[in-house]
This record gives structure tokens, C-alpha cells and sequence, in this order.
């Protein structure tokens, strides 16, 4: 089983976008998403979340997930 880390910080900075907007973008509830951010790891995650914001910053999930050893 691995964690991973979600980049959502990193690429709502480079889009100019708070937390709040990202997630009024994606479709994911806020708690949601900030809950993602607010941890340094996780090791369950919605997929279907995660697809939704990796969509919203035009990226793919393995672009926006970071493995943690």
C-alpha cells in the first residue's frame, strides 16, 4: 500500500486560484479538497474527486498525485 501526496496547493498558486475557487471549479465539496491539502499524506483518497480536480487544473491524475514512499 503506498501514500500519496495531492499537489492541489502547488497548482491552484500557479493558476492564481484559492482553494475555494478550485473547488467551485471541480465540482468537489470544499471540506473535501481542503481536507486533501491540509495533510502531508494520504492513504485513501475519492477517485472520483481526484479526477474532477485533476481535470479542472488540465492535468492527469498521475500529474497532480505525488507517491510518498
Amino acid at each position: 500500500m503506498g501514500y500519496v501526496k495531492l499537489r492541489i496547493r502547488e497548482l491552484a498558486q500557479q493558476k492564481g486560484w484559492t482553494l475555494k475557487e478550485v473547488a467551485e471549479r471541480s465540482g468537489v465539496n470544499y471540506n473535501t479538497l481542503k481536507s486533501y491539502v491540509q495533510r502531508d499524506v494520504l492513504n485513501t483518497v475519492d477517485l472520483s474527486a481526484v479526477y474532477k480536480i485533476a481535470r479542472t487544473f488540465e492535468v492527469t491524475i498521475e500529474e497532480l498525485m505525488e507517491l510518498v514512499e
